[in-house]
């Protein structure tokens, strides 16, 4: 919970938290073998997956930690894992420098907030897909091409489809939560590279991760009290963080040094379909013919905006986040 854009301040729809933060910078140390053999769209496929199964793993766990406490084990072990990894410095950076990774901080809490109380009352897939209108709207406004009108309008009626005409077949609430998460996933994109032009490596991102932990920690307290500390959800939310934020971050910036940007937009297009996969093999969340044919809908819209937007060919220039990251 949840791309890199071709040319600065085109952003196309989801893409990495980690490579985001990283201006698209390698991490020190090169890639591992093992990783890099299978291939850059390899990598990134294997990232997708792992995001959305580690969102399958947190609805499993919703029960026992609730939805703020899931966000708070997820948020807490992943930014001590980065900053024990990254070790970001923290003096020489301006006034400015902070309040840009704060603000990033503040959009990935909302962002995984909103998205897990979405997760926690309609299906996975229809949540991710509601999620990723976020980025696409900011997509399509950014472009300013007539084309992209199209998009916005497949994008519309893949929406009206998963809503049955007005969402009857999905909970209201959790409905407005999954758009609002889209709207917080906006804001991350837009912050993201903010943060990515102004720090180092992965520093800005362990940063955000770290404020977003200490935003989050009270609400999750407050919500699950001494169930955080309890060894089996304590593993849960830890195998939860690895999953969708570790895991996934660390495949995708191997995946970004070899990938042109319009590709990898256009793979992390594919995130409501495997959040759906994900949603059927693991919670058993079957989905109707109209909501799959939705589904289907808001993708191709992704592929459109993305392949309108940087065209054939260009690399990415700028890093800005995406789905796994994220978004989720």
């Amino acid at each position: 919970m949840s791309t890199p854009s071709a040319t600065p301040g085109t952003p196309t729809p989801p893409a990495p938290a980690a490579a985001q933060a990283t201006g698209g910078t390698p991490a020190p140390g090169g890639a591992p073998g093992r990783w890099g053999s299978l291939g850059p769209v390899g990598l990134v496929l294997a990232g997708g997956v792992s995001v959305q199964f580690g969102a399958a793993l947190a609805v499993s766990l919703m029960p026992r930690a609730g939805a703020l406490g899931v966000v708070t084990l997820r948020l807490v072990v992943a930014a001590v894992v980065l900053l024990l990894v990254c070790r970001p410095r923290l003096r020489g950076h301006s006034r400015a420098d902070w309040g840009t990774v704060v603000v990033f901080g503040i959009a990935m809490a909302g962002m995984n907030g909103l998205f897990y109380q979405a997760v926690d009352r309609i299906p996975l897939g229809p949540a991710v897909t509601l999620e990723v209108l976020g980025p696409l709207a900011l997509s399509v406004l950014a472009s300013r091409r007539a084309v992209n009108l199209i998009w916005a309008a497949l994008a519309l009626a893949g929406v009206f489809l998963l809503g049955g005409g007005g969402f009857d077949g999905l909970d209201p609430a959790g409905a407005a939560f999954a758009l609002g998460a889209g709207v917080m996933w906006a804001a991350y994109i837009v912050f993201s590279a903010r943060t990515g032009r102004r720090f180092p490596q992965a520093d800005g991102l362990a940063l955000a991760m770290a404020v977003g932990a200490v935003l989050f920690l009270p609400l999750g307290i407050a919500e699950s009290g001494a169930e955080l500390v309890d060894p089996v959800t304590l593993a849960l939310g830890a195998g939860v963080a690895l999953l969708s934020s570790v895991l996934p971050y660390t495949l995708e910036l191997l995946a970004l040094r070899r990938l042109p940007a319009p590709t990898f937009a256009i793979l992390m297009s594919l995130e409501p379909g495997l959040a759906a996969a994900a949603g059927f093999l693991i919670l058993d969340q079957a989905l109707s013919a109209g909501q799959s044919a939705a589904i289907a809908l808001v993708i191709a819209a992704s592929m459109g905006a993305v392949r309108t937007q940087v065209g054939p060919g260009k690399r990415a220039e700028r890093a800005l986040p995406g789905p796994g990251a994220d978004g989720q």
